[in-house]
C-alpha cells in the first residue's frame, strides 16, 4: 500500500484538505491514499504571530496552502522566491541539499512533503538568529 501514513495521538488533530479531523482515545494509524492530498498537522501549524523568520516565513506560506488559506499558483511563486532568497543564507552542504529538496516537492506540487522538509531548517535558524548580535 502506498500513500501517506499519519500516526496520531490520542485527541490530536489534523487537517485534511480543509477538514478538522481529531483522533479518539487511542492512539491510531490513517493511511492517506489519495495522491496530494492538502495536510496539516495542527500540533506542528506555525500561528501567524510566530512567523518573524525567514525560514518561518517560508513555512507559513505553505501551511496556508495546504489549510486552503491561499492560492496555490501564488504561494507557490512566493515560496520558491523564499527558497531562493534562503539558499543565499544557508551555504552548508546540509542546508542547500533541504533546500533543494523542498524546491523540488513544491516543483511537483507535493507542499506536505515540501513543508516537512523545510521544517527542519527551523533549529538551524534558530541557531544562526541567536548567534547575530
Amino acid at each position: 500500500m502506498s500513500g501517506l501514513v499519519l500516526k496520531l495521538s490520542p485527541k490530536e488533530r489534523v487537517l485534511i484538505n480543509g477538514a478538522v479531523i481529531e483522533n479518539g482515545d487511542k492512539r491510531s494509524k490513517l493511511n492517506i491514499l489519495t495522491r496530494n492530498a492538502n495536510i496539516l498537522r495542527l500540533r506542528d501549524a506555525i500561528h501567524p504571530e510566530d512567523v518573524q523568520t525567514p525560514v518561518r516565513r517560508v513555512c507559513y506560506i505553505m501551511q496556508l496552502i495546504l489549510s486552503g488559506d491561499a492560492d496555490p499558483d501564488e504561494a507557490r511563486l512566493q515560496v520558491l522566491r523564499g527558497l531562493e532568497q534562503l539558499s543565499q543564507v544557508f551555504k552548508d552542504v546540509d542546508s542547500r541539499g533541504i533546500i533543494e529538496t523542498t524546491t523540488s516537492h513544491i516543483v511537483a506540487e507535493r507542499f506536505y512533503p515540501a513543508l516537512k522538509s523545510l521544517r527542519s531548517l527551523l533549529a538551524r535558524e534558530e541557531r544562526l538568529m541567536a548567534a547575530k548580535p
